[in-house]
């Protein structure tokens, strides 16, 4: 089985968002408990779930409301969260896998972390859709159709979608049909999904 197009999840799948938000949060003298992630995280999604705002300004809240953060240097963070760490396998990865099948970007966060992000990784996917343009955050189903009527792919079995977390991620695309594949990484959250791999690179060395 080989997939028509690969959609990925970017903040957690191919970026380590954990350890780059440790080392923003270390420079300032902070330690990222796993009880203070779990608290930034859960600010974040609750404020996508509310009217549209960036992610630059979701993220430079979390950090205010739970670590105190003067918003200046909140702002600041927020705005090169694309420059984080890549996972040592995604650039190899997915450009292995850009050879095999269209890999499109979906991300919870604005255009200029997409730049940001490809910048790092030396070469362009096939399309980058954030939250920015698309106007809606995952797990919103409204992301996936609007992906599929942009580029004109139907929701099924053909689309894989990649991805560390089944609450962001796999959750909604098992509903809308699509094959889920599930990436082990060091904070993800499993869940349904047709194919596990315990790295983007053991994917890419997978499909046919």
């Amino acid at each position: 089985m080989k997939p028509k197009v690969l959609t990925f999840d970017i903040f957690g799948t191919v970026l380590n968002w954990r350890e780059g938000l440790r080392r923003e949060l270390a420079s300032y003298g902070i330690e990222l408990t796993p009880e203070l992630f779990d608290e930034i995280v859960d600010i974040q999604g609750a404020d996508e779930k509310l009217g549209f705002k960036t992610y630059s300004e979701i993220t430079a809240r979390s950090l205010v409301e739970a670590c105190a953060f003067r918003r200046e240097d909140a702002d600041e963070i927020s705005q090169r969260i694309g420059y984080w760490p890549l996972y040592d396998d995604s650039a190899e990865a997915l450009e292995a896998l850009m050879a095999k099948a269209p890999c499109v970007a979906m991300s919870n966060s604005d255009r200029l972390h997409g730049e940001q992000v490809q910048e790092q990784l030396g070469f362009r996917l096939s399309s980058w859709f954030c939250a920015e343009q698309t106007r809606v955050y995952k797990p919103d189903p409204e992301f996936w159709r609007q992906v599929s009527s942009e580029l004109k792919i139907p929701l099924n079995r053909d689309w894989w979608h990649v991805s560390a977390y089944a609450d962001y991620d796999l959750n909604t695309a098992r509903e809308l049909g699509l094959t889920c594949v599930f990436i082990e990484r060091p904070h993800s959250r499993p869940g349904p999904h047709d194919l596990r791999f315990e790295s983007l690179l053991e994917l890419a060395q997978r499909i046919d």
